[in-house]
C-alpha cells in the first residue's frame, strides 16, 4: 500500500500544481489583460506570453485566447470584440485581416468517435485581406485564402479559396470577390454615422 501511495501522491501533486498554473494563466490573460483598457498593454502582455503580434494591430477588448504561444498575427489586422482565438494547434492570421464581433476560431476539438473523447485538430491559417463576419466560426485545420470573405454566422468546415465569399452552415461559396489591391488602413475609409 505504501509503495502504491508513494507513486500516486507525487504525480497527483504535480498534476494539481500544473492545473492551478494553467488556470491562473488563463484567468490572468482572459479576464484581466483581455479587458484592460489599453491596446498597447494587451498586445505587450500577449507577446510576453509567447504570441507574435506587431504594434500596428488593433486588438479590441474581451477576447479569449487559448495558448498565446501558438498565435501569430500580421500587421494592420483588427481583432473585433469578444473573439475566441484557439491557438493550441497553431493559429496564423495574415496582414490586414478584418474581424467582426464574436468571431470564433478553433484549432482543436474532440473526436466524437473516440471512446476517450480525445482532442484532435490542426493549425488554422487566415490569409491576408480576409474579412471574417460577426459570429462566424472557423473549425480546426482550415485555411482561409487571401482576400476571402466569411459571412456573418457562417461555419467554415473546410478550406476557403482566395477571393471567395462563403456563407451558411456549413459554409458554401455564395459569391466571388474582385481581385484588387485592398487597403484596410483605418485612414483609407471614413465611418458615416446616420
Amino acid at each position: 500500500m505504501k509503495k502504491y501511495l508513494k507513486h500516486i501522491i507525487p504525480t497527483s501533486i504535480k498534476q494539481n500544481i500544473y492545473c492551478w498554473k494553467e488556470s491562473l494563466e488563463w484567468f490572468f490573460l482572459n479576464r484581466i489583460i483581455s479587458s484592460f483598457p489599453s491596446q498597447r498593454i494587451r498586445i505587450s502582455m500577449l507577446n510576453f506570453m509567447g504570441a507574435k503580434i506587431p504594434r500596428k494591430t488593433a486588438v479590441y477588448g474581451g477576447n479569449e485566447y487559448r495558448n498565446p504561444k501558438g498565435l501569430s498575427i500580421g500587421e494592420g489586422t483588427a481583432l473585433g470584440h469578444r473573439a475566441v482565438l484557439d491557438a493550441r494547434m497553431g493559429l496564423e492570421i495574415g496582414n490586414n485581416v478584418c474581424f467582426g464581433t464574436e468571431v470564433m476560431i478553433w484549432s482543436l476539438h474532440h473526436d466524437y468517435n473516440d471512446i476517450g473523447f480525445k482532442g484532435v485538430g490542426g493549425k488554422v491559417t487566415i490569409g491576408n485581406y480576409v474579412w471574417l463576419g460577426s459570429r462566424c466560426i472557423i473549425l480546426p485545420g482550415t485555411t482561409i485564402g487571401e482576400g476571402a470573405v466569411v459571412a456573418a454566422g457562417a461555419v467554415v468546415t473546410k478550406d476557403v479559396a482566395p477571393f471567395t465569399v462563403v456563407g451558411g452552415v456549413p459554409a458554401k461559396v455564395i459569391a466571388k470577390r474582385d481581385r484588387k489591391v485592398y487597403n484596410y488602413s483605418p485612414n483609407s475609409y471614413k465611418l458615416h454615422l446616420v
